[in-house]
């Protein structure tokens, strides 16, 4: 006789063996999130009275725009408030023409006011056009294709991206700035995410663990390449451009700035190995499925058959990406027509040569990396036949 009631409660007792312990996993996770941001700011610059607030331009009073279309000194402009202090009230102030700071106004713009309010007294300018809205719209718009596209998975995979994104602002930033080391921080933050991104897709699957493994061994060899290409280039994190700021962290806060350019090419190479781990841990859980009878050796060609096409295209993302970041360096070392021993022993091109290739190196070797751990763990106690 069959028991309906048992029949019933099985769904809901595999529903609860799959989610009960990342839930409770996810409640640890937001509790160690809390505790890891309450932290206390040193003040590195004095803000105070001053504030960042949204306006609309009402009028151009005096414009600085050129017969040529080029803009040369400030504008004068009205500005109706809409946030702060001064809301509802028509302030006039400046925009100047810099191309970092400050906005070519228009009537109707929405603006950025930085504003020091005293008593009666305000002093504010146009600190830039006001971009929030479109950000969040084409990222909703990103997250919104990436769903209707992907289904079920590109849901998911939305899912995973914001969890990333959720570790890096308050969990990197906050641990970095607890004096933690930048490298064991951000190879914690890889392995996290990756474990929440592959879950998300994969499920309490033997492709999940595979593919986990994979994308964390590619990160970290990435990140042992990086230190050894540094040992003997004599490239460090105290060599990149910005030193001179991050210094004033090191000084105040006693912040590891000379490990954040490592703890950042771990973070860069991450989507990029994990890609290429979860496609070979897929490949290889297929062939095994419909193959079974298939012998390690074989099943280990197989997936290096499957990762060599893969090498063919996404050992050049990373360089790519960063020759991508460093062109208008490149652009500039061209018109100058600097000398090929300056270019190439310069400190800004060895970094992007270092961080192109530490990161493919990360990359190519996790192929061979997930396709073992994947035959290792596919025929996990199978017998091997007699020869």
């Amino acid at each position: 006789m069959i028991d309906l009631h048992t029949d019933q409660k099985q769904p809901v007792r595999r529903l609860l063996l799959r989610w009960a312990p990342p839930l409770l996993l996810l409640l640890v996770f937001c509790v160690f999130v809390v505790r890891i941001n309450a932290v206390d700011k040193f003040g590195l610059v004095s803000r105070e009275g001053q504030t960042f607030e949204k306006g609309v331009v009402t009028e151009i009073i005096q414009d600085n725009l050129q017969y040529d279309g080029s803009r040369v000194g400030e504008q004068l402009v009205r500005v109706e408030m809409k946030t702060g202090a001064r809301a509802g009230q028509t302030l006039e102030m400046t925009s100047s023409s810099g191309y970092l700071f400050g906005a070519g106004c228009t009537v109707g713009m929405k603006v950025i006011v930085m504003q020091s309010v005293s008593g009666d007294s305000t002093v504010a300018s146009v600190y830039a056009q006001d971009r929030e809205t479109v950000i969040y719209v084409f990222a909703g718009l990103y997250l919104l294709v990436l769903c209707l596209v992907g289904g079920k998975q590109g849901v998911k995979g939305a899912l995973g991206l914001v969890f990333t994104f959720f570790c890096i602002l308050f969990m990197y930033l906050p641990l970095v700035y607890r004096d933690h080391s930048p490298f064991w921080v951000s190879v914690f933050i890889c392995t996290i995410t990756t474990i929440v991104t592959m879950y998300l897709i994969g499920g309490p699957t033997m492709k999940t663990l595979v593919a986990t493994g994979g994308t964390v061994a590619g990160v970290c060899i990435a990140g042992l390449t990086a230190t050894a290409f540094s040992a003997a280039s004599g490239i460090t994190g105290w060599n990149v451009s910005d030193i001179e700021s991050l210094l004033t962290l090191w000084n105040t806060n006693g912040i590891q700035v000379g490990g954040l350019l490592f703890s950042g090419l771990l973070i860069s190479s991450l989507g990029a190995t994990m890609d290429v781990a979860m496609s070979i841990a897929s490949a290889i859980s297929e062939i095994h499925t419909q193959t079974p009878d298939i012998s390690r050796r074989e099943l280990f060609r197989a997936g290096m058959r499957v990762g060599r096409d893969m090498m063919g295209t996404d050992s050049n993302t990373l360089i790519l990406a960063f020759a991508g970041g460093s062109i208008s360096m490149l652009v500039l070392d061209y018109a100058y027509d600097l000398p090929y021993l300056q270019i190439i022993n310069s400190n800004n091109i060895g970094i992007a040569i270092m961080q192109g290739l530490a990161g493919s190196f990360g990359i190519v070797l996790s192929v061979p990396v997930t396709v073992l751990l994947a035959v290792f763990l596919y025929t996990l106690g199978r017998k091997t036949p007699a020869a």
